[in-house]
């Protein structure tokens, strides 16, 4: 009996150790699980904070990179200009959309010796400002003009200036002759600009840069192209500048869409100059013709069959509005004498221009359809057109600035 009773103690006593382990390891099970949805629910969180906080910091850095500070691109004239036009207006065109608001008189500042300011009025239509002094500068003068760094954007919050922009030039002898010179913007930056394409043969050389827009890279053709390690522009054997397209990296595509716009507002702003000084000359026909600075319409074609001079000097501008096609003839040369340059020279034509075999011509094209230079043409000027510039084997220079 003393045996059974202490065989049952022993069991017991274990029965209750087995009970107590039992317990305990339910009860660490449960702690290690809390410790686990613990870990699981800060590892959670952790992720969600990071996600929410990379997002975030992805927002605020994409935010930042959209944003385009106002800057000015290009000034007429152009700074340390010499020989200006004394009876000319002073253009800035800027990057962007300005508060027409914020650029006045104040604002825009043209001084001549002595800090004396020019009296004048300010004009802004499509990213471009105008100071129109009230009389002809000074002849033979150094003049600095300013723009404050207060003038600003249309942005929400509005951006500035970084810092006053101010340059100078310096005014010519005499008075120009002819109308104000086309403004080209952006523009003014390609020897060659077109919308929709441009082609060439073997042995074409270009002095200036090329863009198109809004066609991609693929339709400049013939010029054996490759593209620089940025992927902002190509360039090529051929060309003594870069080449630009719309499908290259920003900010190409944005630089081209505007320069695209200023050649189009280029061509609107000649084929809307009023008041020709001549008139249907020659009934379209004006080969073998020497002709004076001025304003030109014609509501026909242009033909030039035979040589032709424009006769004047360094700040005489000619613009030629031609509503149908310009023709120029195999072999015809137009000749600037008399100190007359290329850059002053603008031909505004509503249909095709085509330079024949071998021609050489002067000016700037503002074509609204294709440009065509015929085998061994010569430009010394731009082709900027609205649809297509084709070469074949031909020399294009940019104009001197």
């Amino acid at each position: 009996m003393k045996i059974f009773r202490k065989y049952s103690a022993r069991v017991l006593c274990f029965s209750m150790l087995l009970l107590t382990a039992f317990v305990a390891g339910c009860g660490g099970s449960n702690n290690h699980h809390s410790s686990s949805s613990k870990a699981a629910s800060s590892h959670i969180s952790s992720s969600v904070n990071v996600s929410v906080s990379s997002a975030s910091s992805s927002s605020v850095s994409s935010s930042s990179s959209a944003i385009v500070v106002l800057a000015v691109v290009s000034t007429s004239p152009t700074a340390v200009a010499v020989g200006v036009r004394p009876n000319r207006n002073i253009i800035v065109t800027f990057n962007k959309a300005v508060d027409p608001a914020t650029i006045t008189t104040e604002t825009f500042i043209v001084t001549g010796p002595n800090a004396v300011a020019v009296v004048g009025t300010v004009t802004y239509v499509d990213m471009v400002a105008t100071f129109n002094p009230v009389a002809d500068l000074d002849a033979s003068t150094l003049y600095t003009a300013t723009i404050k760094s207060n003038v600003s954007d249309l942005a929400i919050p509005a951006t500035h200036l970084a810092a006053d922009f101010v340059w100078t030039f310096t005014t010519a002898v005499a008075l120009a002759q002819g109308p104000d010179p086309v403004n080209l913007g952006t523009a003014g930056n390609y020897v060659i600009l077109a919308k929709s394409a441009v082609s060439t043969t073997v042995g074409t050389t270009v002095v200036g840069n090329i863009g198109l827009s809004p066609a991609a890279e693929s339709f400049i053709t013939g010029f054996g192209q490759a593209r620089d390690a940025t992927n902002e522009f190509s360039i090529s054997s051929m060309v003594t500048g870069k080449l630009y397209a719309a499908d290259m990296m920003a900010p190409t595509p944005t630089i081209m869409t505007t320069a695209v716009g200023d050649m189009e507002i280029a061509y609107t702003d000649a084929a809307g100059r009023t008041l020709p000084d001549f008139t249907e000359l020659g009934a379209g026909d004006i080969s073998g013709l020497t002709l004076v600075p001025g304003l030109y319409k014609w509501g026909t074609g242009v033909l030039v069959t035979s040589n032709i001079t424009l006769s004047g000097n360094v700040n005489d501008v000619w613009i030629f509005q031609v509503a149908q096609d310009l023709t120029v003839n195999n072999a015809v040369i137009i000749t600037l004498s008399g100190g007359a340059v290329a850059k002053n020279v603008f031909w505004q034509v509503a249909g095709k221009v085509t330079l024949g075999t071998t021609s050489d011509f002067k000016g700037v094209i503002l074509s609204q359809t294709q440009i065509v230079l015929a085998t061994g043409a010569i430009l010394n000027g731009r082709a900027l057109a609205q649809t297509a510039v084709t070469l074949d084997a031909n020399a294009v220079t940019a104009p001197a600035p």
